[in-house]
Formats: structure tokens, sequence, C-alpha cells
């Protein structure tokens, strides 16, 4: 495989990964507390309405989780297509 067909498929993964993960952020920031917010206050979660509860707090734990997918996911697609980071001996 040519180092050019290496970059082209790292960066379709690439942007394969982050589609997704923009998808779960959308999700997470628009739909459900802006759009979603009606049907979701009708669930109580912890004593507070699940459409409050996902606005204040779900989704800053979503994004948490969704910053330590993308570095997993890239660290595992650095290695497959050979760019991974070299670690400095000492």
């Amino acid at each position: 495989m040519s180092s050019d067909d290496r970059h082209k498929q790292h960066w379709q993964a690439n942007k394969r990964l982050l589609s997704i993960l923009l998808g779960v952020w959308f999700l997470f920031s628009c739909v459900l507390p802006i759009i979603a917010v009606d049907s979701l206050n009708k669930i109580q979660f912890g004593g507070f309405k699940l459409g409050f509860w996902v606005a204040q707090q779900g989704s800053i734990i979503v994004f948490l989780i969704l910053i330590l997918v993308y570095a997993i996911g890239m660290k595992k697609i650095d290695s497959k297509y050979g760019f991974e980071e070299k670690e400095d001996s000492k």
C-alpha cells in the first residue's frame, strides 16, 4: 500500500469517526435538550425532570465520554495505518 493510499484511508477512517461522534454531540446538545425537552420532562430522573437533567448534567457527561472515545478511536486508527506516535526512550 502506498503512502498516499494510507493517508487517504486514514483520513476516511478519521472522518467516519468524527461523523459518528458529531452526530451524538448534536443529539445531546440540540435535539434532546431543545427539541425533545417536553417529552423528556414527563420522565423523572433522580428527582428531576429528565429534560432538565439532560441539558444540565447529562450532556456534559456525554461530551466527556465523546472526548475519551475520540482519543481511543484515533489511537486505534493511527496504529492501524502506521501513524502512531513514537515514544521517547530515555
